[in-house]
């Protein structure tokens, strides 16, 4: 007589499936990592506090601890498989941590906890679940200021180029302008074209949100990488149409160009960027659904 196969409630399948997680080895390297990494990551929270350009370095362990916890039943759908590996890359990013900490090197120290974190996963999860949380991971990433030398290198040109774009800006609309590296000259006053202003602190912030707005609301991977380099351009004709607007507003209220007033006009410049973003978006997903439909 042939027997009928059983089947297993979704409910059950599911509750043996969270059952194998090995929750006594994730608490265990989870404490292993905060304690090992708790002065980094004291300073690291630290410095967003107290530098501007990372506003947005708070929202980033949030967003990606939403998007892996989303994932979690594609973690689970098959069961976990240890990798040796992660020790290893966990042993480079202790190793990473040591020379880091030697030459007191800040970005080499705080990305070392990435490549930790990363190890763990492999580790406890295999190859697929580091597969499956390989964003998350990567979004982690902002939240780590840039080295300051990189930093150096990029805003410098930043300031230059809004300068520049400004200058001739302002000249097409009848304003006698004069321009010597990044300092301004108009009439009324003089505008310098500072650090704060180079748009480093909008293209850090549109590069994060173009990857989570790409992962939210567009399915194709492509379409992160075309967000982020679309960032670029975005956020350098975003922050000059802001020294642009300063120097308008300047000639008329010269108070206008600094205080409340210039921090809420960079608020609503920022504002535009985002749709110019979404703009964006739309139009290179227009592209391509034509060229598909075409093909």
């Amino acid at each position: 007589m042939a027997s009928t196969p059983r089947t297993i409630p979704r409910d059950s399948a599911s509750s043996s499936l969270r059952a194998s997680i090995p929750w006594i080895s994730i608490a265990w390297f989870g404490a292993l990592l905060a304690a090992c990494y708790a002065p980094v990551l004291t300073r690291l929270v630290r410095n967003w506090i107290d530098d501007p350009d990372m506003g947005h370095a708070f929202f980033v362990p949030v967003i990606a601890g939403y998007i892996a916890w989303q994932r979690r039943d594609e973690i689970l759908a098959c069961p976990l498989r240890s990798s040796p590996w992660g020790l290893l890359v966990v042993a480079f990013g202790a190793l990473q941590l040591y020379v880091a900490t030697l030459g007191a090197e800040l970005f080499l120290a705080r990305t070392a906890f990435i490549v930790s974190l990363a190890g763990v996963v492999l580790y406890l999860g295999g190859w697929r679940s580091l597969r499956l949380l390989a964003f998350p991971l990567f979004l982690l990433c902002f939240m780590v200021p840039i080295p300051a030398i990189l930093y150096n290198q990029v805003t410098f040109p930043l300031q230059l180029i809004a300068s520049r774009v400004a200058e001739v800006s302002l000249s097409l609309l009848g304003l006698p302008v004069l321009r010597e590296g990044n300092v301004i000259e108009l009439p009324s006053q003089t505008l310098n074209v500072v650090e704060a202003c180079s748009g480093i602190r909008s293209l850090l912030s549109l590069s994060f949100l173009s990857l989570v707005y790409a992962y939210f609301f567009d399915k194709k991977i492509w379409m992160r990488a075309a967000l982020l380099l679309a960032t670029i351009p975005i956020a350098i004709a975003a922050n000059a149409s802001r020294v642009t607007l300063t120097g308008i507003l300047s000639e008329y209220q010269p108070e206008l160009a600094e205080g409340f007033f210039h921090s809420a006009e960079g608020w609503v410049i920022f504002m535009v960027a985002l749709v110019m973003l979404v703009v964006v978006h739309r139009l290179i997903d227009w592209g391509y659904r034509t060229l598909r439909g075409k093909g």
